[in-house]
């Protein structure tokens, strides 16, 4: 498996609900990365707040969008914060989601193209990754990057994906997780989280029928086995079990996106998943 530096465990979060505040916090509790979500702009001012803010965990994108970043300016900002802190910066990438995009066509050679444009900025293959789903795209990011961001996926998705990519390149797929030990309430706010936007784009849909979900299981807001596969509810205890499937099944790496209610600070929630995995 991987050599880079990510930790068993880390954290997803949109980039707006990100601050240096939480970052140090979340380096304390042990997790080894953080996630930025919510395609942060090509700058990545937020990734330099969160590494001057901390010491050791690493920053990851998750990811630039590939059709709102240029690949320079992508790799400009790379340099910059891996220079200013010693390569604590792993480059996500990836082409988001055709629904969101106007100009979203041909995707692969999109991804190809933007590859290409990354290596002559000389952005090492070894220090990016790319949202992978399907199995063409997951075969690219063992060949062209160190290996997979996958979002919106079960421990067997992490099964397959490893089978695809071998042997070796990272596989970090983020998990949804609810600390809330009331199903209904927990399932409420799952649906809040999924029905309306991840469960309307093509290429989640596809890629969880093709893990065995049909088309009765997206009706409506989405069935009670298809928001329990995606999102793990109950006590911490079942969050770190979920996390432990993911890495019994071939992942390096786990992105944990906690799911709160509105305004709900995330800390206490991550501070018991983080007890749960004994990752201090």
């Amino acid at each position: 498996m991987t050599e880079i530096n990510v930790g068993s465990v880390g954290i997803w979060r949109s980039w707006s609900g990100l601050s240096p505040e939480l970052a140090r916090e979340v380096e304390l509790l042990g997790y080894g990365t953080i996630w930025i979500g919510g395609s942060p702009s090509g700058d990545l001012g937020i990734a330099e707040r969160l590494l001057a803010a901390t010491d050791r965990i690493m920053v990851a994108t998750g990811i630039v969008n590939m059709w709102a970043t240029p690949a320079e300016e992508a790799a400009a900002s790379f340099h910059r914060l891996n220079s200013a802190h010693g390569g604590r910066f792993l480059l996500g990438v990836g082409i988001g989601h055709r629904e969101a995009t106007q100009d979203y066509r041909k995707p692969f050679e999109k991804i190809v193209d933007y590859l290409d444009r990354l290596d002559a900025q000389e952005v090492p293959v070894s220090a990016r990754v790319l949202a992978a789903l399907g199995p063409k795209v997951l075969r690219l990011s063992a060949e062209r990057a160190a290996g997979a961001h996958p979002y919106l996926t079960t421990p067997e998705h992490t099964r397959r994906a490893r089978a695809e990519l071998g042997e070796w390149p990272l596989l970090a797929p983020e998990q949804k997780v609810i600390v809330d030990t009331d199903a209904g309430r927990a399932r409420a706010l799952a649906r809040e989280n999924l029905s309306g936007t991840y469960l309307k784009m093509r290429n989640y849909v596809a890629n969880l029928e093709r893990l065995g979900f049909t088309r009765a299981d997206f009706d409506g807001e989405g069935s009670d086995a298809l928001m329990d596969a995606l999102v793990a509810h109950g006590g911490p205890e079942v969050a770190a079990a979920r996390v432990t499937e993911h890495l019994e099944a071939g992942a390096d790496h786990v992105a944990v996106q906690v799911l709160t209610g509105s305004g709900q600070d995330p800390l206490p929630a991550l501070r018991a998943v983080a007890e749960a995995l004994n990752l201090g």
